[in-house]
């Protein structure tokens, strides 16, 4: 059986807490993601993740990963003889040869399973549950989406031994999802066992960045360029949406940074209504005035009183 080092693959600690794992899991889930990533490798190392999390967020299954030791990543080991009549008791009874097993399989049928062959009696015990991040575009959480699911799920061979299988399927995720939401799926993770109910499948949301929108929750932000004689003036200008371009009202003497709202043009909300999309106002000034330009500029400079430095006086009175 060949060591796969779970910590050093999260890039953890070994007295790494719980909320730790977690967190690096999402991070390297998020950059492996064989849909996004461009890294060499990206789908073997986005499956070596998930199968380090499963069994690293499990209390039980953790205490008998460390229970086995620390080799090289790599390396054949086999689990000590106290280690399998702990955990595996019934695989020494029936001769099992540990050596053609995968770790992961090894680790993967702990929880209920040692319990119920020791007392002898086949006890329902719940399938494993699963968990993986969907990337969505925000027009996919805007509108609804599908996505395809391919998981290796445990299984059982005939004899009860536990060994990997491959299910693949679809998700219908409905319009309003946001980022960092886990949506449970029921009944989609691994199968139970002696009449046990199937585990369940998490989604970890993660909103891909948009060229245009930021996402806080069901808000959207976008960055609404002005010209100055527009913030001064006043004007209505076009501002794209995710249903499409809407006039809106800048009201005469906006300031850079000022938040103009538009109600209930951010993302759904689940039932009904959706967040709002706010446009932080920016001053942008032309590149390549005309001479025109530049003498009009100049007149203004020439006739106006305003200082927009004022405050830095008054600081100095101080």
């Amino acid at each position: 059986m060949k060591y796969k080092d779970y910590y050093q693959i999260l890039g953890v600690a070994r007295e790494a807490s719980g909320d730790d794992i977690k967190k690096a899991y999402r991070r390297l889930a998020r950059k492996f993601h064989p849909d996004v990533s461009r890294e060499p490798g990206a789908e073997e190392k986005f499956k070596e993740i998930g199968e380090a999390y499963e069994t690293l967020k499990d209390a039980e299954k953790r205490a008998a990963y460390d229970r086995l030791g620390s080799y090289q990543a790599g390396q054949d080991f086999r689990p000590p003889p106290d280690w399998e009549q702990q955990f595996h008791p019934h695989f020494t009874a029936e001769g099992v040869d540990l050596g053609e097993l995968d770790l992961a399989d090894l680790l993967a049928g702990l929880a209920g399973g040692r319990r119920a062959r020791a007392a002898g009696v086949k006890i329902p015990m719940p399938g494993e549950d699963y968990e993986m991040t969907a990337e969505l575009t925000l027009e996919q959480a805007a509108r609804g989406t599908e996505v395809d699911v391919n998981l290796s799920v445990l299984e059982q061979d005939e004899r009860g031994l536990p060994r990997r299988g491959r299910r693949s399927f679809k998700v219908r995720i409905a319009q309003g999802a946001t980022d960092g939401q886990r949506l449970r799926v029921p009944g989609k993770g691994g199968k139970g066992a002696n009449g046990g109910r199937d585990g369940d499948l998490y989604l970890n949301i993660v909103l891909r960045p948009h060229r245009l929108f930021r996402a806080s929750g069901h808000d959207l932000y976008l960055d609404l360029p002005l010209a100055p004689w527009e913030a001064v003036l006043g004007a209505a200008v076009e501002v794209p949406t995710l249903s499409g371009p809407v006039r809106l009202k800048v009201p005469p003497g906006t300031q850079a940074g000022q938040r103009l709202r538009l109600g209930g043009r951010g993302l759904p909300k689940p039932g009904s209504g959706a967040g709002d999309l706010y446009a932080i106002v920016q001053i942008v000034v032309p590149e390549s005035p005309s001479e025109s330009e530049h003498a009009r500029y100049r007149q203004l400079a020439e006739i106006s009183n305003f200082n927009p430095r004022a405050h830095f006086e008054r600081e100095t009175i101080k």
